[in-house]
């Protein structure tokens, strides 16, 4: 099965995409993460990536296109695969569109996970983590046992984003309403589009989105 997952930051995006590789043998594919694997690797398109990035540009869809063609040939892909973080433009999903069609792929879903911006501004806002080890903590919903003591390390050594304040986070939030839009109605007119309701809590949007999926 392939789907297309989208959600605004801080939608839990990641956390469900993790059930859901647990239970249907799924990949997740990050755009960033596989552009950062092909950089690493010195392949021909990461050479051509970070030539461009490193100039300050920006990487074309062409190139993107590039890199997810070769992901999804991976052995680890066939039992299908969901894409986070792309498209995000319609000429993007036309040209994804494209591509899939000539390997003989077919997306089942794109899966939007429809979340209310308030929420959304709290959610980010108030998070934070274990520089030492990772583990994710919130100013209101998961907060350390003891105040200033990670509950998994023992560390204190806590960081936040830095563009995990208000002003940023909105901003954030507009561009993705901006460009999610009309994707939402590039994948409506193939009758692709499956609505799942992410204010609801962690375990009724995986219900959700089982129900979907099947």
């Amino acid at each position: 099965m392939n789907i297309i997952f989208l959600g605004p930051p801080g939608a839990g995006k990641g956390t469900q995409a993790k059930i859901l590789e647990d239970t249907y043998g799924m990949v997740q594919l990050s755009t960033g993460d596989m552009l950062r694997a092909e950089v690493a690797a010195g392949s021909d398109l990461g050479r051509k990536a970070k030539a461009v990035m490193e100039a300050g540009g920006l990487v074309s869809d062409d190139m993107v296109i590039g890199i997810i063609s070769g992901r999804i040939d991976q052995d680890d892909c066939k039992d299908g695969f969901m894409l986070d973080g792309f498209p995000r433009t319609v000429p993007q999903a036309e040209a994804l569109d494209e591509m899939l069609d000539k390997k003989g792929f077919r997306l089942d879903h794109v899966v939007e996970l429809r979340v209310d911006d308030e929420p959304l501004v709290r959610r980010i806002t108030g998070r934070f983590t274990c520089g030492d080890c990772g583990e994710g903590y919130h100013d209101e919903f998961k907060k350390p046992a003891k105040d200033g003591v990670c509950d998994r390390c023992g560390g204190g050594n806590f960081k936040r984003r830095a563009d995990d304040n208000e002003e940023t986070v909105r901003s954030r939030l507009a561009a993705y309403h901006a460009q999610t839009a009309p994707i939402v109605g590039h994948y409506g007119k193939q009758d692709l589009v499956r609505v799942v309701d992410g204010n609801l809590p962690i375990d009724r949007v995986t219900t959700q989105l089982k129900e979907i999926l099947g």
